[in-house]
């Protein structure tokens, strides 16, 4: 009997196989988000909780699936004492309370340690030449119908205004006598600033439903330190004299496509037609003795017809037409990320009925889904994966499956760094095309029209030479 009790106990000593899911994940936290990220940071008197373990919470509670928010809150706090031996702030709402208050101090601090790391981890894919490359786009998020969420975020008088067309005046009476669609429920706007090389968020801004990128775009940059050779990609809805200006002053370049709401001057002073240089130079500008804005207009040909796009870069040197093409072609991965935290992570209809509680979830989501994808990117960058073939969907079952398995030693195979390693997309082939089969093969393919280019005028001419007279004394 004695034998067989040693025998036993000397089992229940053995270590156990395979790797701790929980150490991994509190290394994958702490590697992130660390103290000094917030130090000096002000806080009010009573306050109890240290900034990175609130963040740290907030994390977890981002990361949760559970169908409630509450669900959600208390799988997160579970977590954060088993791991850390600590909860920041014990109740739901008092976790939200603290982050609608202190997230303004927190989450730009906490983008700068982001976009820190992405330079580290990944420095051949964070600028692609001597270019760091940012789309720029917008997108809605919705929100429960409540009275906080409408106030906050529903445009005012929509529908209603002088330019809205009266359904009494329509000639169509089944039309004109049908119901109205139930109103659209209070969205958030959220503008997107999108690093291209890594496909991860860079920063964001968000407002009502019917705010303006473009003035979000200008407010961000005149409020965010943005790197050397900043190149900006936005498409046609990027456009206009006031937008371009802002980005230029602050020492930042732009790529814009352009349509038929763009009018350029030729042979306005030192730009010529022959080397694809123009001018923006609106009357308002002129009368206001502000100086034209100088682009160099490239024409990119495809099966689809002939698409134009502006740059403020205008040596082909420092940006050539091949690189413009391949740039704006990338631009296209913000769409591809609105549709990754929208469907597969989940956040396309938010759950908060408070609308400061409505932002807090849609930004900390945010900031989860960048910290997943950078965890995904570094583990990948061991084994030279580029960032372009990280999988979102597996990068963050990779960390549910760590969450849910935190307390337990997992086989090195499913353990979180190396599902994470492998969280990649299908490199498969496609054999036919992704267009519809019912779709015609028109003759005429549809295309963009170009922008406008006039001859600028005496009068033109000669407010740009006086104009040039003035700066240069």
């Amino acid at each position: 009997m004695s034998s067989r009790k040693k025998s036993s106990s000397k089992q229940n000593k053995q270590p156990a196989t395979g790797v701790d899911q929980g150490a991994l994940l509190k290394r994958a936290l702490t590697w992130i988000v660390v103290p000094d990220t917030f130090a000096n940071m002000p806080l009010h008197g009573n306050i109890t909780w240290i900034p990175h373990q609130l963040v740290t919470l907030a994390v977890l509670f981002a990361w949760s699936d559970a169908p409630k928010m509450t669900e959600c809150f208390q799988k997160a706090a579970k977590l954060s004492q088993k791991l850390f031996g600590v909860l920041a702030v014990e109740t739901f709402q008092g976790t939200v309370r603290a982050l609608v208050a202190y997230g303004p101090e927190l989450i730009p601090r906490l983008w700068t340690r982001l976009q820190a790391l992405m330079a580290q981890v990944a420095p051949r894919h964070f600028r692609i030449g001597k270019w760091l490359p940012l789309a720029v786009d917008g997108s809605r998020f919705t929100t429960p119908r409540t009275r906080s969420n409408e106030q906050a975020f529903a445009a005012k008088n929509y529908g209603r205004g002088k330019m809205a067309k009266s359904r009494a005046k329509w000639k169509n009476k089944k039309k004109r006598s049908k119901k109205l669609s139930t109103p659209v429920k209070p969205q958030i706007w959220l503008t997107l600033v999108w690093h291209m090389g890594l496909k991860l968020p860079w920063c964001w801004k968000t407002g009502r439903s019917n705010s303006s990128e473009r003035d979000h775009l200008i407010e961000l940059i005149g409020s965010q330190e943005f790197p050397k050779n900043t190149l900006f990609c936005g498409d046609a809805g990027f456009t206009g004299y006031e937008f371009w200006s802002a980005i230029l002053e602050q020492g930042h370049h732009f790529l814009v496509r352009v349509g038929g709401n763009v009018r350029l001057l030729k042979n306005l002073g030192h730009a010529r037609q022959g080397d694809g240089v123009f001018c923006l130079w609106p009357n308002a500008a002129a009368r206001r003795k502000q100086p034209p804005i100088v682009v160099r207009l490239i024409e990119v040909k495809n099966e689809l017809g002939s698409m134009y796009l502006v740059t403020s870069v205008l040596s082909d040197r420092q940006l050539s037409t091949s690189a413009l093409e391949r740039l704006y072609t990338l631009r296209w991965g913000i769409e591809l990320h609105f549709r990754a935290v929208k469907q597969t992570y989940g956040r396309g209809n938010l759950r908060s009925r408070n609308a400061d509680h409505a932002l807090v979830e849609l930004e900390w989501s945010l900031i989860s889904l960048t910290m997943i994808q950078l965890l995904g990117i570094r583990e990948q960058q061991k084994i030279d994966i580029p960032p372009e073939q990280s999988s979102v969907a597996q990068a963050i079952a990779a960390i549910r499956h760590a969450i849910d398995t935190w307390n337990e030693h997992v086989p090195r195979s499913s353990s979180m760094t190396i599902q994470l390693r492998g969280a990649t997309k299908d490199e498969s082939t496609r054999t036919k095309s992704k267009t519809a089969r019912y779709q015609p093969n028109l003759k005429d393919k549809p295309t963009t029209g170009g922008p406008e280019v006039v001859k600028a005028t005496l009068a033109q001419k000669q407010m740009y030479k006086s104009l040039s007279h003035a700066l240069a004394a």
